[in-house]
């Protein structure tokens, strides 16, 4: 009698231990689904910001309650690009977008942008250009090596991921992404 009460507390220990696991286990998948993931830089569009290599946290359910906005960097995953991007949003729905000089001008007003590598070209992209309902226009920080919106075209509002918020590695730039 005592011998089956044993198995009966060990397969109820065994079943309640798996339980949990498997429910922590759906939790984490849910949770980097829907919540926060991690991500790695692949290519040198965003340098000097971002550099190949570089682990990032992006938050997924930001946009769930709030629109991008100007400077966040993105992550892109969408029908524009068979490739996941990383870029930083330079204009909104309903922006005016000029290239001149090398330089961009935002409603008719020049970005002050330290952040920037090389000079940036219109790469063949008619401007001025108003960027349409639902939609942002991206560029990577280092303009003289990236694809974005000046080849892409402006990205749709469903496309976009999440915004990045950390930097977990290297550990030497570990901290806020800005």
């Amino acid at each position: 009698m005592e011998k089956q009460q044993d198995r009966y507390r060990i397969r109820k220990e065994f079943r309640e231990w798996a339980v949990s696991i498997a429910a922590a286990v759906i939790i984490a998948l849910l949770f980097q689904k829907y919540a926060f993931a991690q991500t790695e830089v692949r290519m040198n569009s965003m340098q000097n910001t971002l550099m190949q290599g570089q682990r990032l946290i992006e938050n997924k359910f930001l946009y769930w309650f709030s629109e991008p906005r100007k400077g966040d960097i993105v992550i892109i995953n969408g029908k524009e690009s068979d490739k996941r991007l990383v870029k930083r949003i330079i204009g909104v729905s309903g922006d005016l977008i000029d290239i001149r000089d090398g330089s961009v001008f935002l409603n008719g007003h020049k970005v002050q942008e330290s952040f920037v590598k090389g000079r940036t070209l219109n790469n063949g992209m008619q401007v001025p250009f108003r960027v349409p309902d639902h939609k942002v226009f991206v560029m990577g920080d280092n303009r003289e090596a990236s694809m974005d919106s000046r080849t892409l075209g402006p990205i749709d509002l469903k496309s976009i991921e999440g915004k990045v918020v950390f930097r977990i590695w290297p550990l030497s730039e570990f901290g806020a992404v800005e």
